[in-house]
């Protein structure tokens, strides 16, 4: 009966982390670039009352033993990689990554942070900044009298000006890979930071030889929730943690009956 109350009770409190979990992507259904995350659980230790393969005899031994499982807990958060859709907003400085990548942006403090969401704009000095003014790297300043931006799926940025027939080319977008995208650092912001297990950032031209997507002008990405999804696996986070209750429930009751046969 103590470990059933121990045993329920990790339980509960991994649904409690998974409904936390499922509450933050719901909550980002309209964030853009976002990507979800999926709790993963794991087992706790067993208590070994029989060990398979323990001797029964002199001559046989136990085929499967008898082991009790002491409840579980939660072992890791896995980013959802899966593309979002794509929603047209005719912004030319609305960018989406059709394939994988991320865009590279300066923070304050110097260091490179990287982010899926390409929802940027100018700041007083004609430089893409996100909306936190994170500047775009590498900076591309657009000119002031620009009557027309134009970025292509390659990331190549060009202008037209006032009194020029052809556009002018200023900068090139890169993005940036990892070798495991699922180790970057989520801090806010739609930005993730680099970690060691992420890897080291890998760089180049969209549609490159890298395995770069490519960019698209125009449009966001949407986050990648899936809302009904989220709505399931938040009843089962709910009935999960309502059966463990009713196991703890149920000790309680066997402890008040061998409270009241020992009285």
């Amino acid at each position: 009966m103590y470990r059933a109350l121990y045993t329920a009770a990790s339980g509960m409190q991994t649904q409690e982390l998974n409904l936390d979990n499922v509450a933050n992507n719901i909550a980002n259904g309209s964030t853009a670039g976002f990507r979800g995350r999926r709790l993963q659980f794991q087992d706790l230790v067993y208590q070994n009352m029989i060990l398979p393969g323990a001797a029964s005899t002199q001559q046989t031994t136990y085929p499967t033993g008898l082991q009790i499982g002491l409840g579980s807990r939660p072992s890791s958060s896995e980013i959802l990689q899966t593309q979002g859709d794509f929603t047209q907003t005719g912004n030319p400085l609305d960018l989406a990554i059709q394939g994988q990548g991320f865009f590279q942006v300066q923070l304050p403090t110097g260091e490179l942070a990287y982010t899926r969401s390409g929802t940027f704009h100018l700041d007083s000095t004609g430089i893409i900044v996100t909306s936190d003014g994170y500047q775009l790297q590498p900076a591309i300043t657009i000119p002031t009298n620009a009557t027309n931006i134009t970025i292509g799926t390659d990331g190549t940025v060009s202008v037209q000006l006032p009194g020029q027939q052809q556009a002018q080319q200023i900068g090139t977008i890169q993005l940036a890979t990892f070798p495991n995208p699922g180790g970057l650092n989520s801090v806010g912001d739609n930005i993730v930071l680099e970690t060691t297990a992420s890897g080291n950032a890998v760089t180049g031209t969209p549609g490159g030889a890298e395995g770069l997507g490519t960019i698209q002008q125009g449009s966001l990405e949407d986050s990648n929730i899936d809302i009904v999804t989220e709505f399931i696996q938040m009843i089962l986070a709910q009935r999960s943690y309502e059966a463990n209750s009713r196991v703890v429930q149920a000790a309680n009751q066997m402890f008040q009956t061998v409270n009241g046969l020992t009285s």
